[in-house]
């Protein structure tokens, strides 16, 4: 029993050694070899308490010779190397208790971190979307605007084109008023020197007028008196005989 206890625990050692070696590996492998270790612990135990009871006496280092001593020495140690390999088995299973509890807090975490991502996608989508609908009426407004300013440019040169017309009529009118005005000018200039001339001819046929009246005058002043003096000179003829007529 104890020969079985003791290859049962060369190889849990072995298989400890091999497995400290390899960190690398999953959990599973970890659990396995801790749940394995944990029976192989309490079987060598349960099967070592009788034994070591019933055998005690075996085990006794008087009356022994150098080989059993040699055997109950290397007993012993593999007894407490198994006892310290109980112990960092101990060890080991608290360290890989903290492990799962670890793991699964980062697996909590990761699932709440999935959940926010799946979130922020959402966010992302939502976006996307109102982002793309923007570039759309971006898009919509752009068209509009090269139509609009397509439109403006024909209609700024179609008013281009009439104002140009509209300008060169009015430089034409322009051009024709200063002409007539001119014309206008010239005519007024004419009539008022023909205005001048006829007050001219006019002052002097009114001074002839002015003559010929003070001369009618003169002459009807002449007759008037001529008259007079006639009349005086034949009426005291005419009384002496009508005188002797009588």
């Amino acid at each position: 029993m104890a020969r079985e206890t003791e290859k049962k625990g060369m190889v849990w050692f072995k298989n400890a050694r091999s497995n400290q070696s390899q960190p690398e590996k999953n959990n599973t492998e970890y659990e396995e070899i801790a749940a394995a270790a944990a029976e192989e612990t309490a079987y060598s135990v349960e099967a070592e308490m009788p034994a070591a009871e019933s055998n005690k006496h075996l085990f006794s280092k008087d009356n022994q010779d150098k080989i059993g001593l040699d055997v109950i020495v290397s007993i012993e140690n593999m007894l407490k190397e198994r006892q310290l390999l109980s112990y960092k088995n101990k060890g080991l299973e608290d360290q890989l208790l903290t492990a799962n509890e670890t793991i699964n807090r980062y697996k909590h975490e990761q699932i709440k971190r999935d959940q926010l991502v799946q979130e922020k996608n959402k966010e992302i989508r939502e976006l996307e979307n109102v982002l793309t609908n923007k570039q759309m009426s971006y898009d919509q407004l752009l068209e509009d605007y090269k139509e609009y300013q397509l439109t403006s440019n024909l209609a700024y040169e179609k008013l281009s084109n009439q104002l140009e017309t509209e300008t060169a009529k009015y430089n034409k009118l322009y051009e024709e008023a200063n002409h007539s005005q001119y014309q206008s000018m010239l005519k007024i200039s004419s009539l008022e020197e023909k205005v001048r001339e006829l007050e001219i001819a006019n002052e002097k046929y009114a001074e002839q007028y002015q003559n010929i009246l003070d001369d009618k005058a003169r002459l009807m002043q002449t007759i008037n008196d001529f008259t007079e003096k006639m009349s005086f000179s034949f009426s005291p003829k005419t009384s002496a005989s009508s005188t002797s007529s009588e």
